[in-house]
């Protein structure tokens, strides 16, 4: 009885150690089955070959550069053996014009501009020469500086050519005479900006710029416009002194407000910037 209790304890040991054994072959098997199962579809990233591939976009061909403003010719009137207007005092336009101009271009040049000077001491450029220091620049406006010898003291006009057909001697070249033609436009535009300020620092001044023939302003191929000061027939010199300041800041004002407006007109057969024919 004990020697069959024995061997009913030895052969169920034998069972529970080759149990225990088993089990790593058990798990070699699954690792076996897992390895030779066969393997889950991948999913497939689907590309194209170069040669399949769409070409890149071209990207838009840059607009040809553009001319800003950023040169401002100032032209003092008169000079030399020409006076100008003269008045009480000894009052003579030729050189209260001179102390506009260097305060007019201090005010500019603290606008970013660059100032040309038609003259800047006691000489008298002709007309033309005036013009051609305007016509030669790209990116410009002309301004002529005048004291009138009548009018209303204290108060400040603008002036601009009429409108007027241009005339082409050739294709692309503008006859010298009617320089201004194609600029009048932006000649109104602006002599409106500038006169816009002037008002509003001079009573009794115009809102807008007027029209009259200056002559100074036919030959010149740019914007332009003729701005005069007060009159020679103050009773005081110092009254036109007082007045320096508020023009000068006034121009320098209004150029600015025209420089998003500035553009080369398109002469027929060419391409801007403009020639003009001497």
């Amino acid at each position: 009885m004990v020697v069959a209790v024995l061997l009913g304890l030895a052969l169920s040991l034998a069972t529970f150690s080759s149990g225990l054994r088993a089990k790593p072959r058990t798990a070699s098997n699954a690792q076996g089955m897992a390895q030779n199962a066969p393997a889950a579809p991948s999913k497939q990233v689907e590309t194209s070959s170069p040669s399949q591939s769409a070409a890149p976009p071209v990207p838009p061909s840059p607009p040809p550069p553009s001319v800003g403003l950023n040169i401002v010719v100032l032209d003092p009137a008169h000079g030399g053996t020409d006076l100008g207007a003269r008045g009480t005092e000894g009052i003579r336009e030729s050189e209260v014009v001179l102390q506009f101009t260097a305060q007019i271009k201090r005010a500019l040049e603290g606008q970013g501009f660059q100032v040309i000077l038609t003259r800047d001491g006691n000489d008298n450029p002709s007309f033309d020469d005036r013009s051609a220091r305007a016509n030669a620049q790209r990116g410009a406006v002309f301004i002529t500086l005048h004291i009138a010898s009548t009018g209303l003291a204290g108060t400040v006009r603008t002036y601009v050519m009429p409108d007027a057909p241009p005339s082409y001697d050739t294709p692309g070249l503008i006859s010298w005479d009617r320089a201004q033609a194609p600029f009048v436009g932006l000649s109104h535009k602006l002599g409106d900006m500038v006169q816009a300020e002037l008002a509003k620092r001079f009573k009794g001044s115009p809102a807008t710029a007027q029209v009259a023939p200056v002559r100074q302003l036919r030959t010149t191929a740019a914007p332009a416009i003729a701005v005069e000061i007060s009159s020679v027939s103050v009773e005081e010199r110092a009254e036109l002194d007082r007045m320096i300041p508020g023009v000068a800041e006034a121009i320098a004002h209004g150029v600015v407000d025209f420089r998003p407006s500035y553009v080369l007109p398109v002469l027929p057969g060419t391409a801007p910037p403009s020639r003009v024919q001497p």
